[in-house]
């Protein structure tokens, strides 16, 4: 099998959930079982996991893939690296139930179609390189909504364009999220996204012009821009040692990534690949 880092919007809602207490559901005791002042302090996560992915958008083989992870929270200010995605809240948020307004950077390498291409007829199309997209992102954020004060649902929106002059163009993603503790010591999350990608992102990643036709075999077509794929994905996170506040975590994720309209229908989908994309993931992580 084939190893490369995940590449930005197949796996970046997978890896890090962020850390969130409720009190044990058998305890009669009314208040939480951590001190809140806990969950307004500094920290850092760090981890890493395996997974099985799709060797490009769109590809029906699988590889093995290892995603890096660190999340960290320093005076009120949190950022995240999840694969091959970057992020940062520069908005300062308090700890515990409230309203969360998120606003920051983001940064991404997009390593679609660089490598790790096990399609024959794929291969043989011009190689792609590997693209390096900068830009931000801005959200809205309740936490303790549902089931307890430490749940949260969250609504953001990011863009990011192409600054390496690969694809020399952009992605925006709306991103729809919603975690829970289920006790001190496990947590899960749920993420409904979509994407939309400007012309030059289709063009590079589903286009195919006559040379390439004629070395691939595959029907020459051109993409256009709009909506590429829409993905659901859960996350599980089970504290081995201390609890979701600190110590050693086992992570487990999966996804269900549909792809659309000229993603879709390009012949590295449509006769190459699959519509259908699948991604599951195991790592370990450990939080200070």
């Amino acid at each position: 099998m084939a190893f490369r880092l995940t590449r930005s919007l197949c796996l970046m809602p997978l890896l890090l959930a962020a850390p969130a207490m409720a009190q044990e559901t058998d305890s009669p005791a009314p208040a939480p079982l951590i001190d809140p002042a806990a969950l307004d302090g500094d920290s850092i996560s760090i981890g890493a996991a395996a997974g099985y992915t799709p060797s490009y958008e769109g590809s029906n083989d699988y590889v093995l893939t290892v995603v890096p992870g660190v999340r960290g929270r320093v005076s009120r200010i949190n950022f995240t690296l999840r694969g091959n995605r970057f992020w940062a809240d520069l908005v300062p948020t308090k700890g515990g139930p409230g309203w969360d307004i998120q606003l920051g950077p983001v940064a991404q390498v997009n390593f679609n179609r660089s490598a790790a291409i096990r399609d024959p007829q794929v291969r043989n199309l011009p190689k792609v390189k590997t693209a390096v997209e900068l830009g931000g992102y801005v959200g809205i954020g309740k936490q303790g909504v549902i089931t307890s004060d430490y749940d949260k649902l969250s609504l953001t929106i990011s863009y990011a364009h192409d600054v390496a002059g690969v694809h020399d163009s952009y992605v925006i993603t709306p991103s729809l999220d919603y975690g829970t503790p289920l006790s001190t010591k496990a947590y899960v999350g749920l993420n409904l996204s979509g994407t939309y990608m400007g012309d030059g992102y289709a063009d590079t990643y589903f286009s195919i012009d006559a040379p390439g036709a004629i070395a691939s075999g595959l029907p020459a077509f051109t993409a256009r821009k709009g909506w590429k794929d829409w993905t659901i994905s859960s996350v599980g996170v089970l504290s081995l040692t201390g609890d979701l506040t600190g110590g050693l975590q086992m992570m487990a994720g999966f996804s269900y990534r549909r792809m659309l309209n000229d993603a879709a229908d390009s012949p590295v989908t449509r006769i190459a690949g699959s519509r259908h994309q699948w991604t599951g993931l195991l790592g370990l992580g450990y939080t200070f």
